[in-house]
């Protein structure tokens, strides 16, 4: 099984015919086991050369970047293996016809709100009170087949997001995790700050998994395509957020396992340290590797698998084979 390889220290990168390995700053050395690597996330300062790219290439591993603070900043991304003409022509003709695009703009929107209120019915089943804010993201999801425009789309996903993320106080219980209002860059407190690193994590294993699709990453249908380099990946991860990002920092604070010690306040804002990124990235990649019960295929697929599934049948839709379903948890 592929995995994904963290690194947090402060380095270099090097090739050795055909392995790599991460040399720290004090001259250790760490090997990283090629054929079981699917991508690299580095989080420290490291340092790369030409002919590291080139096996990467080759090993058709993707490195991803994040900042000092632990935002996503961009990707090396392989030359495409998979990309196909045909393909690409059918995205762009979704995009640019408006039935078609609205069309699966509401999938996508339709299946965020239903994965959100699937989180909402888990704790109100556990007697936590969040019955009224279901009930108002219910009265949002009405709408959605009436917008015609993926400006409103974004409107309503984003008002459920607000009701919802209101609940988030109900469901921790914590005073030191209050979160008052979304804040993104930078976060202003420590829930968001989790929130932010989450759907960071989750917008590049996405891009990670459509690497390995025919479809390309820079023509997304919820989100506008626009210089910004990848927007399907966005699109798809919206679906995901509550069942995948929510559901950990609901672990990560209710079981201790983040604690306000592992924040900083930096640049006007509150972000995680080292140690806390890595405590939640471990949870994350747990996460990922989980399997659950898929009905369609009768047999357990892990989280991971669950993103792929979901491009496979974007590109069914595309094609014209089958309408798009978004994933919806069934716990």
């Amino acid at each position: 099984m592929k995995r994904s390889i963290y690194i947090f220290s402060s380095g270099e990168i090097h090739r050795k015919q055909n392995t790599l390995y991460f040399q720290l700053e004090d001259g250790r050395r760490k090997y990283i086991p090629v054929e079981n690597t699917r991508e690299l996330l580095i989080f420290g300062e490291v340092s790369i050369n030409k002919k590291l790219l080139e096996f990467l290439s080759q090993k058709e591993i993707i490195l991803h970047f994040f900042n000092h603070y632990g935002y996503y900043v961009g990707s090396y991304y392989p030359r495409e293996h998979y990309n196909s003409g045909h393909m690409i022509l059918k995205q762009a003709e979704f995009y640019l016809d408006h039935e078609k695009r609205i069309d699966l703009a509401r999938r996508f929107v339709s299946g965020a709100i239903a994965n959100i209120k699937k989180v909402l019915n888990y704790y109100k089943n556990r007697g936590v009170e969040v019955g009224e804010r279901l009930d108002r993201i219910e009265h949002l999801e009405e709408t959605i087949p009436a917008q015609e425009d993926t400006d409103e789309l974004m409107a309503i996903e984003g008002n459920a997001r607000e009701v919802y993320y209101g609940a988030f106080n109900l469901i921790i219980n914590n005073e030191e995790f209050e979160f008052g209002t979304r804040s993104r860059r930078p976060p202003r407190n420590r829930l968001n700050a989790l929130i932010s690193f989450g759907n960071s994590l989750l917008y590049t294993a996405a891009l990670s998994e459509i690497y390995k699709t025919h479809l390309d990453p820079r023509i997304g249908f919820l989100h506008t395509c626009n210089f910004r380099r990848f927007t399907l990946n966005l699109d798809v991860a919206e679906i995901f957020k509550p069942i995948i990002v929510d559901r950990i920092i609901f672990t990560l604070i209710n079981k201790e396992m983040i604690k306000p010690k592992h924040f900083v306040e930096e640049a006007g804002g509150i972000f995680m340290d080292e140690k806390g990124r890595k405590i939640f990235v471990e949870e994350f990649d747990r996460r990922m590797e989980t399997t659950i019960r898929h009905q369609g295929l009768g047999r357990n697929v892990s989280y991971r698998r669950l993103i792929l599934l979901e491009l496979y049948k974007i590109e069914k839709h595309l094609l014209g084979d089958k309408p798009y379903e978004p994933f919806v948890s069934r716990w």
